[in-house]
């Protein structure tokens, strides 16, 4: 049996770690495949040249001398010159854009170049909202018999769950191409067991094939020493690493941290972010001004320095937005869980990260509930300063790992 399903050919939109969370959970995914012993091939479209180790890495360039391209670029001069964007009729007439479609010809104009490598399966990796692989692999019916096709998040978005969701242009067109991805896949791939359920509710085909493959563990991650923020051992350190989103709002954390910090004025502590927040950057650096324990850092960092600061601080954050129900499994969720450290999960009550983490975990609250989280708070931090601050990841490991994830693809 461990014979027979031993190569398996890669589409990954990219590869470049620094780029996405998309990207780096792209990137364990295909180690640990490797590690698991399959040999594998990877065509990517990072347009960068990107080595990986035990496996023949292609960048696919992008077309530049098509009809779709010309179009594209007509439509980002008209963009840039008159400062209004073409795309929303375009994608309402088509369902998507001049680019996106000149990006997925690229993409099969390279795939239809390989002969040599004969997969047993062919798996899709996408990030953000483009699926730009699943656009490819439709227009090659050879491989659809051995096609898992991954869906790392709901899309469409008018299929997000609240309160994300909103109707795009051309949205009945782009709920019409995941329908088709879902019937012409052999198997659907999904990070969690609740989107593989919520993507179903909407379509059973994608209850019917569906599998749950989680983001993966990597344990051959870069680790640089950050120049801008130093971890000093002696302060409890609470670290929120991430993209705040609009629905993920940081007004309950940091009012919550706050609270803390009057209740131990003596405590030696420190609150820091890091990574972008468009919508709350103004907020967030006032209240740095106004409190010397927290520090705010509003730019994407080095992954490779994220990754160290994980492991050294007293308490990594994950938090969601505001919602009954959250169907993903964030792509930070392997780091925190590789760094060893207690997690202060804040999001809905019923997620993916509670269900895995367990439903009796003991530090988690509710984003905006403020007096919960500097109560868990006092909580970690007195159960640190005892020297008593420990978990025990090691279930949840093994299911982020090679070893698991190659018992999956075995039972296919």
């Amino acid at each position: 049996m461990a014979d027979i399903l031993k190569k398996i050919l890669v589409i990954v939109e990219s590869l470049d770690k620094d780029s996405s969370s998309g990207a780096k959970a792209n990137m364990a995914l295909i180690k640990n495949l490797i590690e698991a012993g399959f040999q594998v091939k990877v065509y990517h479209y990072s347009r960068k040249e990107i080595k990986l180790g035990g496996a023949e890495s292609i960048s696919i360039p992008e077309n530049r001398k098509t009809f779709f391209f010309f179009l594209s670029r007509v439509e980002r001069y008209i963009r840039y010159i008159f400062k209004f964007s073409l795309n929303p009729k375009i994608e309402e007439k088509t369902g998507f854009s001049f680019t996106l479609k000149n990006d997925r010809n690229s993409i099969v104009a390279a795939l239809r170049k390989e002969k040599d490598f004969k997969p047993d399966w062919v798996l899709t990796l996408s990030q953000g909202g483009s699926f730009r692989p699943h656009h490819a692999l439709l227009k090659i019916p050879m491989w659809h018999a051995k096609w898992i096709a991954y869906i790392h998040d709901p899309y469409p978005m008018h299929w997000y769950p609240k309160p994300y969701t909103w109707k795009e242009p051309g949205y009945k067109l782009k709920q019409r191409f995941m329908e088709e991805v879902a019937d012409k896949c052999q198997y659907a791939a999904f990070p969690s067991l609740y989107l593989k359920e919520w993507m179903g509710s909407h379509y059973q085909v994608y209850l019917e094939k569906g599998i749950v493959i989680p983001h993966q563990l990597n344990n051959e991650i870069e680790r640089t020493l950050s120049m801008k923020v130093k971890i000093d051992p002696s302060e409890f350190a609470i670290l929120h690493a991430g993209n705040f989103l609009q629905a993920r709002q940081p007004m309950g954390l940091i009012e919550g941290f706050k609270r803390f910090v009057k209740a131990k004025p003596e405590a030696s502590t420190k609150l820091i972010h890091i990574g972008p927040a468009h919508h709350y950057k103004e907020y967030l650096e006032k209240q740095a001004q106004e409190e010397a324990k927290i520090q705010v850092f509003c730019q994407n960092h080095p992954f490779s320095e994220v990754a160290i600061l994980q492991e050294e601080v007293s308490v990594n954050i994950i938090i969601e937005a505001k919602a009954e129900f959250s169907p993903f499994l964030p792509g930070k969720f392997p780091h925190c869980i590789a760094a060893g450290k207690p997690i202060l999960l804040l999001g809905p009550p019923r997620s993916e990260s509670r269900r895995l983490l367990g439903e009796d975990y003991p530090y988690y609250a509710e984003i905006d509930d403020a007096e919960h989280i500097a109560s868990l708070l006092e909580e970690l931090y007195l159960e640190w300063k005892r020297g008593e601050l420990a978990v025990d990841y090691s279930r949840i490991k093994r299911y982020l790992s090679s070893a698991y994830v190659k018992e999956i693809i075995k039972k296919l």
